[in-house]
């Protein structure tokens, strides 16, 4: 049996509160929260994140970012999730600043280092009026691979749109698209879970995590361990 809820974290890069962009975070943490599962938020804007400083030393250093800020809780509740939503505007045709300093601030801040979010299953919510929408979930999708994150196939990206100048959840296909997207998340955090719960270990291999303490001290690109099937 289950011991805990699978825990979804939900990180909005809107600055506008009560916008299209919470309004859509909102309903993916209802979603969640129906399936017995836990939803916890995060809205940047809430938050102190100073944009990466000119020191320069961020493709040397071996420990975490020193610039004091709210960065590490953030961190710290990303570690602690079995999966992670980013929700997000378009704004200028791009991603959001909000969230474009946060995910460069936690890449090579902290991330990088040990990778703590392999395997744990991410999803994106981006919302916009009709422009670029497809160009920034792209820039997402791309970053949540890099930290080798799960990705939920669910049909159709979740493109959020409205031409309204009030907020609203009004592009059906856009919500049929978030809906499977939340369900699917939940779907294989729990069995992602049970897994761990059953066997007592990862359900997924794991790579030597900090591949540039390797190339530092010359050694060979990390191999994916076999394991094998007690029998």
């Amino acid at each position: 049996m289950r011991k805990e809820r699978a825990v979804i974290l939900g990180i909005s890069g809107s600055e506008r509160a009560g916008g299209n962009t919470d309004l859509a975070l909102d309903h993916a943490g209802e979603l969640v929260r129906s399936r017995g599962a836990e939803f916890h938020a995060v809205r940047l804007r809430e938050h102190r994140i100073s944009p990466c400083s000119p020191c320069g030393d961020c493709n040397n250093r071996l420990n975490p970012c020193a610039l004091p800020d709210d960065m590490p809780g953030i961190v710290e509740k990303m570690k602690q999730a079995d999966g992670i939503i980013y929700a997000v505007p378009v704004h200028g045709f791009g991603l959001a600043h909000l969230m474009q300093i946060f995910i460069e601030r936690a890449g090579v801040g902290y991330l990088r280092f040990e990778r703590p979010l392999a395997d744990k299953v991410g999803g994106i919510i981006v919302t916009g009026r009709r422009y670029s929408d497809s160009a920034v979930h792209d820039q997402l999708v791309n970053n949540l691979l890099l930290n080798r994150m799960i990705l939920v196939g669910s049909g159709f990206p979740v493109l959020m749109r409205n031409t309204s100048p009030e907020p609203g959840l009004h592009d059906t296909e856009g919500l049929d698209a978030l809906e499977r997207m939340v369900h699917r998340m939940v779907d294989m955090a729990e069995m992602l879970r049970a897994h761990q719960e059953v066997t007592g270990r990862p359900p997924l291999p794991r790579l030597d995590l900090n591949e540039r303490i390797r190339r530092r001290r010359g050694m060979p690109a990390a191999q994916s361990p076999i394991t094998s099937t007690p029998s």
